[in-house]
């Protein structure tokens, strides 16, 4: 007995859905960057670290990685130093390690894998 199979591939919807999950990683960064400043956990006292200066970097999003970035030079030393006296009359729960809640082990840890498969859902049309 001799078998013989023949496999086709559909090109355009693997780059369909491809490009679908490079525009959700997008989006879930962008989401979680909403959360992060609608939940009110970054130092502010001006504005700046959060509205300004904390941005999505979207250079290596084909390659599957975006960044949430503070460009700010005081950004690193706030982020890990919480015994600081945060103000809280802007933001009620500022204080330092902000994105632990959406890191693993935090109260948000799966806040990123339900945002990705919900936009990419709605991207790809599955």
């Amino acid at each position: 007995m001799q078998v013989t199979s023949s496999v086709k591939l559909n090109w355009g919807r693997i780059h369909q859905l491809t490009q679908a999950a490079v525009t959700a990683l997008e989006q879930t960064a962008e989401a979680l960057h909403t959360e992060v400043v609608q939940a009110q956990v970054m130092p502010f006292e001006t504005g700046c670290l959060q509205n300004e200066n904390t941005f999505v970097d979207y250079s290596k999003s084909a390659q599957g990685q975006v960044a949430l970035v503070s460009s700010t030079p005081y950004a690193r030393r706030l982020y890990y130093h919480p015994e600081y006296h945060f103000q809280t009359d802007e933001n009620p729960f500022a204080g330092g390690a902000w994105y632990e809640p959406w890191l693993p082990g935090g109260l948000n840890q799966d806040f990123a894998q339900r945002a990705f498969k919900r936009f990419y859902k709605r991207a790809s049309g599955v």
